[in-house]
């Protein structure tokens, strides 16, 4: 929103979990950041754009592999900027990190194109079916 007060967008990038990071920066929040990222890493890059799509206030959004490409600790900052950008907002989530739509409300299970399983986390879990194996798969202990 080219409108908004400094203080809003403080107020998203702390609630994104970012405002720590950008305060770092050589010129805080104005620094000039590479259009292609190069200067941060994939996850601020992900909390920056979370924090961008918070301060757009839609109520509708589409998130594509959010947590894709970054450490587990990186992981769990953005799984929780991403509850509080959702809250009250429909939302579709694209993901193969399955940690990232466990407290979805409903999932879609896609197999080769086609859906193949509909429920909550806890109702595939049971039916143990594709979503269960491919849980299990991630987070099988060695």
């Amino acid at each position: 929103r080219p409108d908004a007060t400094r203080q809003e967008v403080e107020a998203v990038a702390r609630a994104a979990m970012i405002h720590s990071f950008i305060t770092k920066l050589p010129q805080g929040y104005d620094t000039i950041i590479g259009d292609d990222g190069v200067n941060i890493s994939k996850g601020q890059k992900q909390l920056i754009t979370i924090a961008r799509a918070m301060l757009s206030d839609a109520r509708m959004l589409i998130l594509d592999e959010a947590t894709s490409n970054v450490d587990t600790q990186t992981e769990r900052r953005i799984q929780q900027a991403m509850r509080t950008l959702m809250a009250g907002r429909t939302s579709f989530v694209i993901a193969h990190r399955l940690s990232t739509i466990r407290n979805a409300d409903n999932i879609l299970v896609v197999r080769d194109g086609n859906i193949v399983e509909q429920g909550r986390h806890e109702e595939l879990m049971a039916r143990q079916g594709f979503y269960s194996q491919l849980y299990y798969a991630q987070f099988e202990t060695y």
